[in-house]
């Protein structure tokens, strides 16, 4: 044990250590040196250099997602931590365990209007708007309760990003060190055992159950198959997927809102809920008309209801209810013997009709999941290519193999697949995107060179924003403003930046050999389709589909 008095941003650094966090993200500034010092110090930690704060929250976001534990983000103060804003809402909204940690301006000039360098006007309030919770550090001595208090928060169901602003005097300053750096532990939610029983009371009575699974549900996989060997059938959003793998028949995947699917609703007669949010743009916007009754298990009280009635509601942690559900329900149901051969007939129904609109792009499906490792990670930015088929038809395996952008931003899809890279463990990470949305990022790959992060980048190369041209046809009369690029050579910008390759894809026969070539390249790739050449999709996506 240290003796010696040491700067606190040093402890800030041991603190994170004992956490468990073996890598972080960032951007380097005047306001968080010290804390970045002690990390370079200690060296027991990789520090990834972003090169933008959205880009740095981002990484940290998909690789909590990938790792299934807490991300760590570094930004500077008023304009840096402006500018970790949009990042921060999109965990908020994926309801990821973040610590953003941010730095401020000296404590004797903080909140006095004076313009100082970095000085925001209350910057505490903004990250607030965007956290789930922020706290502010005065003082040495209550440094490590407020990071104890904001990783406890952040863990603690329904999970979230949390801010922390320390002023970089108190990040300089000496203090003892600390007798104990051990976080808080984090509470088990108990089982509502009274909830539960009468869950499975009335769930016994179905023939033709479903269950429909979110992110919240990512922790559940083995209760999930118990339930599935019970005879329910399973839906998922598409945060949800891979809760169970999606080779297995009993899992419509996330073809929740297909025409098919909402047809073989109506022959179900139960559905439990678990986990997820009934987003708007997965249920037609609040119109998909889901079996009932419905039931709801979510960690959040304040889900009940929310989106659809439920009749009944159990909060709690959704692996543990689900096995205990499953333990209660053993032997007791009586499924219908022609409802998983109807599920599997559903599910076929539902592939063939997103593959009907694909037309050349049905072959970029196939050629990408031949050469798509098991174990790979598959990451997407908002792009017609996700919104078609990238969001539901490439398989996944395992429910943190996927990372998507949730809240509908564009242009987070390299950020995060950097992040998902270092999380990787050497399992392959394939990000999608479009030319537009990689565009406003695209200085992230110096980090994914630097980093030598093993991703491929697979854009899509339409010239402009295509989703934005389809409404437009759709909803404007085919009047087209603004939403043409001029867009670069991308094999010259894969070259300066160093990747360790290129291809670009101008018709179908180039898929294949392509993407085979790229999967065996170590390091960042990139493999272009020319959407102008390959051609269009048979059926415009304009849009989260509506009830018509």
């Amino acid at each position: 044990m240290m003796s010696d008095k040491v700067p606190a941003g040093t402890v800030v650094a041991a603190f994170l250590e004992a956490c468990g966090i073996d890598t972080a993200f960032g951007v380097i500034s005047i306001h968080n040196m010290p804390m970045l010092d002690g990390i370079g110090q200690r060296n027991r930690m990789r520090y990834v250099c972003a090169r933008s704060e959205s880009g740095a929250v981002n990484m940290a976001d998909a690789y909590a997602r990938v790792r299934g534990g807490l991300g760590v983000a570094f930004t500077s103060t008023g304009t840096g931590a402006g500018n970790a804003a949009g990042a921060m809402v999109e965990a908020l909204t994926a309801g990821t365990p973040l610590l953003h940690l941010t730095g401020q301006i000296e404590v004797p000039y903080l909140d006095r209007n004076r313009s100082y360098i970095h000085e925001a006007r209350d910057q505490l309030a903004m990250l607030k708007a965007v956290s789930k919770a922020a706290y502010r550090v005065w003082s040495v001595e209550t440094l490590l309760g407020a990071l104890r208090d904001a990783v406890r928060v952040a863990l603690t169901p329904p999970m979230g990003p949390v801010s922390v602003e320390i002023p970089v005097d108190v990040q300089e300053a000496l203090m003892d060190w600390p007798a104990d750096l051990a976080p808080f532990a984090q509470p088990v939610m108990p089982v509502d055992e009274a909830g539960v029983e009468a869950l499975a009371n009335e769930l016994v009575k179905a023939k033709r159950p479903l269950l429909w699974l979110g992110g919240g549900a990512r922790g559940a996989t083995a209760a999930v198959k118990r339930l599935a060997d019970l005879g329910f059938g399973i839906v998922t959003s598409v945060q949800g997927r891979g809760v169970l793998p999606e080779s297995d028949p009993r899992t419509l995947g996330a073809y929740n809102s297909s025409p098919p699917v909402e047809a073989f609703y109506a022959t179900c007669d139960a559905m439990l809920v678990v986990g997820s949010r009934l987003r708007g743009n997965e249920t037609l916007k609040y119109t998909l008309k889901l079996p009932q009754p419905l039931y709801q298990v979510d960690a959040d009280p304040a889900a009940e209801s929310r989106a659809y009635p439920a009749r009944r509601f159990v909060c709690g942690d959704a692996a543990a209810i689900l096995s205990r559900l499953a333990d209660k329900l053993a032997g007791k149901l009586n499924i219908d013997k022609a409802f998983q051969a109807d599920l599997a007939t559903t599910k076929d129904k539902a592939i063939a009709a997103l593959r009907a609109g694909l037309g050349p792009y049905d072959g970029l499906l196939d050629a990408l999941q031949a050469a798509m490792p098991a174990d790979g990670i598959w990451v997407r930015d908002v792009t017609v290519s996700n919104s078609t088929w990238g969001n539901r038809a490439l398989r996944l395996n395992n429910s943190r193999d996927g990372v998507h952008a949730l809240g509908g931003g564009i242009g987070q899809g390299l950020q995060m697949g950097i992040g998902a890279a270092m999380a990787a463990g050497g399992r392959k990470t394939v990000v999608l995107a479009g030319d537009g949305g990689l565009m406003l990022n695209v200085g992230e790959m110096a980090c994914a060179v630097q980093e030598k992060a093993d991703l491929l980048l697979l854009v899509m190369n339409d010239k402009g924003y295509g989703v934005i041209k389809n409404i437009q046809d759709a909803r404007f009369g085919g009047r087209k403003y603004f939403a043409d690029l001029h867009t670069p050579d991308f094999e010259q910008v894969a070259r300066t930046f160093g990747l360790s390759g290129f291809w670009r894809c101008k018709s179908v026969a180039d898929f294949a050999p392509a993407l085979t070539a790229a999967m065996k390249t170590p390091g960042p790739v990139m493999v272009e389709v020319d959407i102008l050449s390959v051609g269009p999709f048979a059926q415009a996506f304009a849009g989260p589909p509506v009830r018509k």
